[in-house]
């Protein structure tokens, strides 16, 4: 069944704040394999000049992809979560991501698409503090595969 097209420009609202902790940041970098000191060392962080560990510029994806699935399981937009696999990612920071940050994430779905016999969904995630900082803008295409796929 083919993506409802009515979702291009739907804007999901901002979810609960994440609290982003030293220990998130350090487990993501381990999950990674980056030793980079500045992820796991207050020390190494702050020679850098920032205020505390730094996240990887990746880590963004652990909130844009909780604030995704707001979009993924709307019933109506009509997208079966079971053939989708992810497409393409990519970051935009106004400024990195460090410990004590608390952050939200207001999801827009930009664009729906057709290709191949395979559904293509493309959001936006617009990461901010919670007090209206701008922190990264998390672009995000999901292709849900056609039945011949």
């Amino acid at each position: 069944m083919p993506l409802n097209p009515d979702f291009v420009g739907r804007t999901y609202p901002a979810g609960e704040p994440y609290l982003v902790s030293r220990e998130r940041i350090r487990a993501f970098a381990e999950a990674i394999g980056d030793t980079n000191p500045a992820y796991r060392d207050v020390s190494a962080a702050q020679a850098l000049g920032y205020a505390d560990i730094v996240a990887p510029p990746t880590f963004a994806i652990v909130l844009a992809l909780r604030a995704s699935t707001q979009v993924a399981h709307d019933p109506e937009l009509g997208l079966d979560y079971t053939r989708v696999v992810h497409g393409e990612q990519r970051f935009a920071h106004e400024r990195p991501i460090v410990a004590g940050d608390e952050l939200v994430v207001i999801t827009t779905v930009e664009s729906i698409r057709e290709a191949a016999g395979n559904d293509m969904i493309t959001t936006r995630g617009d990461i901010s503090t919670t007090a209206g900082e701008a922190v990264c803008t998390a672009h995000s295409l999901l292709v849900s595969r056609g039945a011949d796929a």
